[in-house]
């Protein structure tokens, strides 16, 4: 059997860091907002502390987790900009824009 390497994206890290960070979306951040909770939590926990937190959550709680995934996923390319499209065509851009809490809860 061969060992597969898994290789995370900038983007992966950067949503599973707003995933474990103290910011909301309630909250409403603007990006600077969300810049600056992505940077603090890869601090605090590093990027692989992140992605552990983010699996203890979607254990615990894949109800919740689901739903704080979805909105640090958009939150994040809004912040960042969106990958471009996979050389396969697959889109870069998710399919809800963020444009604030309601509007991104009212699409989901």
């Amino acid at each position: 059997m061969r060992l597969a390497i898994y290789h995370r994206t900038t983007t992966a890290v950067r949503a599973e860091a707003l995933f474990v960070s103290a910011v909301q979306c309630s909250d409403e951040p603007s990006g600077d907002q969300v810049r600056s909770a992505i940077a603090a939590a890869v601090r605090a926990y590093g990027e692989r502390g992140c992605a552990e937190r983010v699996a203890q959550e979607f254990g615990d709680h894949p109800e919740t987790a689901v739903w704080r995934m979805r909105w640090a996923r958009a939150a994040a390319g809004e912040a960042f900009g969106w990958p471009e499209p996979a050389p396969d065509g697959t889109p870069g851009r998710p399919e809800l824009p963020v444009t604030g809490f309601r509007a991104w809860r009212l699409a989901s």
